[in-house]
């Protein structure tokens, strides 16, 4: 019974055992033959070295082994050995050494952390496993901490660290925001591999409160959440650019050490502004190609499968526009030992020798150790044929005692090896293992594989034969394989025959014969062509095969690839598909394919559906392209060229295209050559010399251009003198003493003939030189060394090639190299313009020193002191160039009153020359900018107290300051304007006289002798009456009184100027709050720009609400916050808005508790004591008069009487209307119409606006602090006093309430 296999070209290889190079004797694969021979354990899997289990679920630690007799598993747990019947959670798997932990039900996974080794063992030895080290995947929590917030300047680099608590394995570190999106990283922004985020400068928009780090624990499937980061940026109106400056790593040099085969990771993350570009270099060498990938926007370089030859020293970059920064890391490749030869299993036949080698290698050097059956070869049992030379075992003369499992081990400080090797000793006769009689059938012309498949021990020898007593096949038509496979490369009709595969030994020999059969091809005669059906048609391809008579062929039809679309439309036919009434989705490509069990072909055809018409439709296409080109008329300088034209296809050919090719210059591109008209089939040709032409021609019509013909044969003209000179011709020096010329070469056929050079010329221009000449080869440029600086010279260069010289070529004027200027321009002379502009002249320098190409004049001035201040800063030097031969220039932007240096340099193509000496010059006095703060403070009745501090700028000596002030009213108008001059040396000023509970406004500048400088302006109150005794400022009620102070303003100094300059940033500080039960008054300080708009928010002390927010009218200092709840906590902070967007630190005040309004205390006024006396005794004379009526029987309507005689004194309150109207600073510098509609009683209504008095204070208690604030509770009474009168929550006006009791 014949066993069948077909082998196709593309099959044979799978199926034969070729991938097995037997370079000892191997026992195969065969499950019969395995039942029979012993064999000893070999290990087949087994857990991985370092194996990380899950606590969660149930330990599976792998041991599985072969080997006949089957083999007996034990284990040992940190060396010694491990009994797994004591243990109830421990069992191990039927017919396997694998162990299952079971903790599921209350087991801990640390309980059986530890050092884990299998051993295998049967009659014929043993075989051990790795060290499988047992660890539990760990994910600890955060340790409990509050990040504090980062507050920053824009532009500042910053680092957020996550530090994630230390797992196992180490957890993945990405950072999110608190809705779980993912924070953008740019090459300003980016993640370390440490897991902290970097900001090499921060912008405005990186102010956010979640920046939160997230540890991811892959092997538990837990994230770890770090507490959220707050990150605010103070925005400034200009961020001050910076050179680099390296975050990680620290310092200028660095080591890293990595092991062979590992990925090394190298990274560098600088700060600066812009945001520097990070490059990476290996000292003394180059990147590795392939293995080297740049990550996180080129900080972090990576190289994959690190060997030796990548230790070196990494040099990292970081550069902007102000300079740069590098750090070196040195790298250290070490390396575990890793594999040379491997031991291998070893069969032997007693008697025979053999060897096991075991070579590693690694950084440092391994140690080998040799272990028999698991034990330590120096200690384990002797067997004489057994020697060990290092690396080495050596056995001679073995016999079947000596078979065991020989392990080696290869260690270092990085890790070890471990190979089990067996050595077994068998005799056995060969067995042929291929089923005898096996068919093997393949395609002619097609390699045929025919397998013999034997064991044997000792190894048998192999031999083939054809037919039943055929002689030895030998030659180069076979070739014979290891594993005894037999393949015949190219196969024919006449290799089909029976062969015969004999194996033999020592022992004995065994035969098998298998049948080998060629079949002819299977060919596609007549394949499927292209049509074009109208819809609604019916179309049908033909396929016609012809095949090996003894193969049954299958023939399938695809559309596009793809089966048939199931549609009773499409018939398929023995040799033919045929489609009906065809519609659009019927267009495509059809494939027939003819399969036999051997082979396999197809051929495809295109369907296109087009759409019906009553007539047949004229196509209009590309003409076809020209045929049978033909050169005839050769000539040096031109040929003729003749072809026919291709079909035009329904469109006639307007023209025609010839192309080139220059087969010897350019092979393979199309140049174009001239076109001719369509009616005209010939055209004459020019040519160049040298020149290997092929021509062909392009058909074009309206449609479009046809395909090119085909080339026309090949003609090579003959060589000739160049016919022109290179263009392009420079002279221009790059070092004083050299000239470079430059030309811009030929191109190939330019050439005219082989062996193209140049002729270069050069003479020293209107010097009477002989021309020197030298002929360099095809190149673009010819250095000329050792000539005067900046010299003209007359150049030419010229080509040439074998035939001989191209014509005389025109001559160009170059330069020799320039040198620095020699001297620097004489009688610098400075006119001082103005107080910023100056005019400086100078002599110009003669030309022969410049010594070069003059490009202009530069001057270098700056600034040496300010004359006012006296203080010498650094010094910032200034360039302005002149260009062209200038005598003179304007200095623009000076500061007054300072004294400046300056120098002139002249300047060319090289740099600058030597500097003139310096010139000192001064520039006059200008007027001062604004005082640098005004301040108010320590408001009291009549007088208000004024400092302020110096001009940042004062431009001059200042002389005085001018202080303007007025009254405004309640309708927005001012009062009559007061002005006084004050000494420059003073920085206080008490103004007294004032009217109490009045707004005034403030203007105050300085002046130097030129004039007057910048105002700033400031509002004030003075605080109203306690007592309500002071009587009425002189002219109440009929205007504001034109005489403010009874005596001279009184001018003293007060305690020192807190600021000399205006500070860098922006600030608010000192913000203070006064509350009362339902509202608060918010004052603050600021110092910074003018103009700015403020806004307060607030918000309850402790809430995880929004911050409510508030904005102040103007840029005013103070702000009133309504709708308060009584006896609650509220947290406060004052911001600035605009380009540079800051805010204050937060303060807490507490409202008081809801009470009745309190009043000003009358129980203990005399006349309130006295009043109230009689009252009572009013009243006792009442009851005593009723009292009497009544015995007598009458009536008295006492409460009429009362109501009556009710004392005018308790009735209700009413407030006055007058009030102070909303003032705006808009109109600081406009005038004001004077008007007298203040009430006499100076009284204001607390609705009518936040900034009116009765927002300030309620009593004769509130009072202001010397910064503006107010202090004390907003009643007139303290806290602890009683309160009385009004029971109404609505806090009555505190001037009312004054007066009533008047």
């Amino acid at each position: 019974m014949m066993t069948k296999k077909s082998l196709s070209a593309s099959r044979a290889p799978l199926i034969l055992f070729l991938c097995q190079m037997i370079t000892a004797l191997e026992v195969p694969l065969d499950s019969k033959l395995l039942e029979e021979l012993s064999q000893p354990p070999t290990i087949t899997q087994q857990s991985p070295k370092d194996y990380i289990v899950d606590p969660r679920e149930n330990i599976v630690i792998q041991c599985e082994a072969k080997g006949k007799p089957p083999p007996s598993f034990s284990w040992t747990r940190n060396g010694t050995h491990f009994d797994i019947d004591k243990d109830a959670r421990v069992t191990m798997k039927p017919n396997s050494g694998t162990l299952v932990i079971n903790i599921m039900n209350g087991g801990k996974a640390e309980a059986y952390e530890g050092v884990y080794q299998c051993t295998a063992r049967n009659e014929r030895g043993a075989a051990i496993s790795n060290n499988i080290v047992i660890r539990p995947s760990r994910s600890p929590l955060w340790t409990k901490e509050k990040p504090e917030p980062k507050q920053v300047q824009e532009g500042d680099s910053l680092v957020l660290h996550c530090r994630p608590p230390i797992g196992l394995p180490p957890p993945i570190i990405f950072w999110m925001d608190n809705s779980f999106q993912r924070l953008p990283q740019s090459e300003r922004v980016s993640q370390g591999l440490n897991g902290d985020l970097y900001f090499s400068n921060v912008r405005p928009e990186d102010t956010r409160e979640d920046y939160i780090c997230y540890a991811r624990f892959n092997h538990t499937q837990t994230i770890q959440q770090k507490q959220p980061i707050s990150v605010k940026v103070f925005s400034t109106k200009s961020v001050t650019e910076r050179r680099p400056n390296l975050l990680t790593p620290a310092g200028s040099t660095s080591t890293k050490v990595e092991l062979r085969g590992n990925t090394l990771l190298l990274e560098c993350i600088a700060g600066g502004v812009p945001t520097p570009v990070i490059r990476w270099i290996k000292e003394g060498g180059e990147l590795p190609a392939n293995r080297t990938f740049f990550e996180n926007f080129k900080k972090t370089l990576k190289i994959i499968d690190v060997s030796e030859a990548d230790a070196g020293n990494y040099k990292c970059v970081a550069r902007n526009v102000l300079g740069s920064v590098h750090h070196t890391i040195t790298v250290t490749v070490k390396a575990a030992p890793y594999w040379i030869t491997a031991p291998r299993n070893l069969v032997l036949s007693p008697g025979e020798d053999g060897t096991l080698i075991c070579r590693a290698n690694g950084n440092p050097k391994p140690n080998i150790n040799w272990l028999a059956n698991g034990v330590t070869i120096a200690i384990a049992p002797v067997d004489p044929s057994r020697k060990v030379d290092g690396d080495t075992i050596m056995f001679s003369d073995v016999q079947e005692r000596s078979s065991a499992v020989y392990q080696c081990n290869a260690s270092n400080e990085y890790g070890y090896l471990l190979a089990n090797a067996f050595v077994n000793i068998l005799a056995e006769s060969p067995r042929i293992l291929t089923l005898p009689n096996t068919l093997y059938q393949v395609i002619a012309n097609h390699p045929a594989l025919l397998d013999c498949s034997y064991f044997g021990s000792p190894k048998p020898e192999i031999k083939w034969f054809k037919g039943v007593k055929g002689n030895n096949l030998h030659g180069d038509a076979y070739v014979f394989h290891d594993n005894g496979t037999l393949e015949i490369p190219v196969a024919q009709k006449d290799s089909t025959g029976t062969y015969t595969c004999i194996a033999s030994n020592k022992l004995g020999k065994e035969e098998n014969e298998v049948q080998l059969e060629v079949k002819d091809p299977t060919m596609i005669i007549k394949q499927p062509e292209y049509k074009i059906i109208q819809r609604s048609g019916q179309v049908s391809f033909e396929c016609t095969i012809k095949h090996d008579p003894t193969l049954l062929p299958t023939v399938t039809w695809l559309k596009d690839n793809s089966e048939l679309p199931d549609d009773e439309r499409l018939i398929v036919g023995k040799e033919n598909l045929t489609i009906l009434n065809v519609t659009d989705k019927d267009d495509g490509t059809y494939t027939c394919v003819a399969n036999t069990t051997l082979d396999s072909v197809s051929a495809s055809a295109v369907l296109t559906i087009v759409a019906p018409s009553p007539t047949p439709a004229i196509i209009y296409a590309h003409p076809n392209p020209p045929f049978d080109l033909e050169l005839t008329g050769h000539l040096e300088r031109s040929i003729q060229l003749s072809w026919i034209p291709g079909d035009d296809n329904n469109s006639p050919i307007t023209n025609f295209v010839i192309e080139y090719e220059d087969v010897m210059h350019e092979p393979g591109v199309w140049h174009y050559q001239t076109e001719v008209p369509g009616t005209q089939t010939t055209a004459q040709l020019k040519l160049s010399p040298y020149v290997n032409y092929s021509f062909r021609v392009v058909a074009v019509n309206e449609i479009g251009r046809s395909q090119p013909s085909e080339p026309s044969e090949q003609y090579l003209t003959k060589a000739a003198n160049p016919d022109e000179n290179p263009s392009g011709i420079q002279g221009i020096g790059s070092e004083p003493d050299n000239l470079v010329i430059t030309w811009e070469p030929l191109k190939g056929f330019q050439s005219n003939g082989p062996g193209l050079q140049y002729k270069v010329s050069w003479r020293q221009k209107d010097a009477d030189d002989e021309w020197t000449s030298v002929i360099v080869a095809n190149v673009s440029k010819y250095i000329v060394s050792g000539t005067p600086t900046f010299v003209p010279y007359e150049i030419k260069v010229q080509s040439l090639n074998d035939l001989g010289y191209a014509p005389e070529p025109s001559e160009v004027i170059g330069h020799s190299g320039e040198d620095l200027p020699m001297v620097a321009p004489n009688n610098v002379q400075v006119h001082v313009i103005n107080s910023t502009l100056a005019k400086v002249h100078w002599d110009p320098v003669p030309l022969k020193t410049v010594r070069g190409h003059l490009q202009g004049y530069r001057i270098y001035y700056w600034k040496v002191q300010s004359l006012s201040q006296r203080s010498r800063r650094h010094v910032e030097k200034k360039i302005l160039t002149f260009n062209g031969n200038r005598t003179h220039g304007m200095l623009p932007g000076l500061e007054p009153y300072s004294s400046y240096r300056l120098n002139v340099r002249v300047v060319n193509g090289k740099g600058e020359g030597p500097a003139s000496p310096d010139k000192i010059f001064k520039t006059p006095e200008g007027v001062p900018s604004a005082p640098s703060f005004l301040k108010i403070t320590d408001p009291m009745l009549d007088s208000l107290t004024l400092e302020w501090g110096l001009p940042t700028y004062p431009n001059g000596i200042l002389t005085t300051y001018i202080l303007k002030f007025q009254p405004i009213n309640s309708t927005h108008e001012l009062g009559p304007l007061v002005e006084i001059r004050i000494p420059a040396n003073e920085t206080s000023l008490i103004l007294r006289n004032l009217n109490y509970s009045t707004r005034y406004k403030f203007y105050f500048y300085a002046q130097t002798s030129v004039g007057s400088g910048s105002q700033i302006t400031e509002e004030a109150v003075t605080i109203m009456d306690e007592a309500g005794i002071l009587p009425p400022a002189v002219g109440a009620g009929k205007g504001y009184s034109e005489t403010l102070f009874a005596t001279s303003p009184v001018l003293h100094t007060v305690r020192p100027t807190f600021y000399k300059v205006r500070p860098v940033y922006p600030r608010i500080r000192n913000v203070s709050a006064a509350a009362a039960e339902t509202y608060a008054n918010i004052s603050w300080e600021y110092e910074g720009p003018d103009h700015m708009n403020f806004y307060v928010e607030y918000g309850v002390a402790g809430s995880k609400e929004d911050w409510k927010k508030d904005i102040v009218n103007g840029s005013r200092s103070f702000f009133v916050l309504k709708g308060l709840t009584p006896g609650t906590a509220y947290k406060v902070r004052v911001g600035a808005e605009g380009l540079s967007e800051f805010m204050s630190s937060e303060d807490v005040f507490e409202t008081g508790p809801a009470m009745a309004s309190r009043q000003v205390d009358i129980a203990t006024q005399g006349w309130f004591i006295g009043l109230m006396c009689a009252v009572a005794l009013l009243i006792l004379i009442l009851l005593i008069v009723c009292f009497i009526r009544r015995n007598k029987g009458g009536k008295y309507p006492v409460k009429e009487k009362e109501d009556a005689h009710a004392d005018p004194e308790i009735q209700p309150m009413k407030e006055d209307d007058g009030t102070f109207g909303e003032y705006s600073d808009a109109e600081d510098h406009k005038p004001l119409k004077k008007g007298s509609r203040t009430p006499s009683d100076r009284t204001v209504k607390k609705e009518d606006s936040d900034d009116s008095l009765v927002d300030y204070g309620e009593g004769v208690n509130g009072q202001f602090n010397e910064d503006g604030s107010f202090i004390g509770q907003y009643s007139g009474k303290k806290e602890k006093e009683p309160a009385e009168g009004n029971e109404s929550s609505e806090a009555p006006s505190p001037v009312n309430a004054m007066n009533s009791f008047v």
